[in-house]
């Protein structure tokens, strides 16, 4: 009897193991903190409990990662909001799932006297060419600022050093920490905290997988929400691989980059404090398309709303 007990065990064990449905899943660029409730998840046997087993891969600046999902190659795209929309614009069926961070984490670095983001109206702004077609237009409506008043951003922030009538594009776990590093002082201010409307970090997948296969997205973004949890909570399991995969991260860069998604709230602010990790709404949604639209980035579109679904958050209540 022991022994036809052991072997049904052993079976059931066996079958379970079979039974993971295997997830690709593209990051936006090389592992850091900002993708640790990924790497969380997958450490700490979190997603192979809802039944998946993930694979992450690496973005980076030389990856496209819509051309990649359309094609296949990723189930699960670390994805942004504008991104989305211009891809339902252009004729591609993605559609965003749930949205890990309530704030993108845009924002801009200046020396230490400026008040405020009106203040730079007669400065030199760096940004990279990414951010002309996201943020850039917001902040020119939003403050009249004039494209003739930037310059590149080379990812090197020696220029923003050595002048004062400078400031930069940044990232609040990063441009600061390096900074401070230097012995810098920086103000950093967050463009969701002015008012910037996308979400930030989202899961984006095609449309054709959330139809055919509803169950394995919730799954995903239920043990994502869990495992961003976690992270948030001990990190060392997931530090362990985002360092594994990318060996030139450092300890004290991951420690600060976390001290800061948790100072800036980025997984329980507005409406994620009270229905959970990965929330989103309606009206978030159509705040972004009407700034698009309004600065002209994507012209009126009758379906944008395919671009996200509520489905897989409005009940999820994991709460931060």
């Amino acid at each position: 009897m022991k022994r036809a007990i052991t072997a049904l065990a052993l079976a059931a064990a066996t079958t379970l193991a079979c039974a993971q449905d295997k997830v690709t899943f593209l990051t936006s660029w090389y592992a850091q903190a900002e993708h640790g409730g990924y790497y969380q998840a997958i450490a700490t046997g979190i997603y192979r409990k809802h039944g998946l087993d993930v694979s992450i891969r690496m973005g980076g600046p030389q990856v496209n990662a819509v051309q990649i999902l359309a094609a296949g190659q990723a189930d699960f795209i670390m994805g942004k909001d504008f991104q989305t929309l211009s891809g339902i614009e252009r004729g591609v069926p993605m559609v965003t799932v749930a949205a890990i961070f309530q704030k993108e984490p845009q924002g801009i670095v200046t020396h230490p006297e400026v008040n405020g983001l009106a203040d730079l109206k007669d400065k030199t702004i760096l940004l990279a060419t990414s951010g002309r077609t996201s943020w850039w237009p917001w902040m020119k409506l939003k403050y009249g600022f004039k494209d003739e008043q930037t310059r590149p951003y080379t990812f090197n922030m020696q220029p923003f050093f050595a002048d004062k009538s400078i400031a930069q594009q940044g990232y609040p776990g990063s441009e600061p920490f390096t900074a401070e590093k230097a012995g810098q002082k920086v103000k950093f201010f967050l463009l969701a905290d002015e008012g910037y409307p996308p979400y930030g970090n989202t899961i984006v997948a095609m449309q054709k997988l959330v139809k055919e296969k509803p169950d394995l997205v919730q799954r995903f973004v239920r043990a994502t929400a869990e495992g961003w949890k976690s992270y948030f909570e001990n990190p060392a399991p997931g530090n362990a691989l985002i360092k594994k995969d990318n060996p030139k991260m450092e300890d004290d860069v991951l420690a600060y980059s976390l001290k800061t998604m948790k100072q800036l709230r980025f997984l329980d602010s507005g409406e994620a404090a009270t229905q959970g990790i990965g929330i989103m709404t309606d009206a978030r949604w159509k705040a972004t398309y009407d700034l698009m639209v309004t600065s002209g980035q994507i012209k009126p579109i009758t379906n944008w709303q395919q671009a996200y679904t509520l489905q897989f958050v409005k009940d999820l209540k994991v709460m931060p």
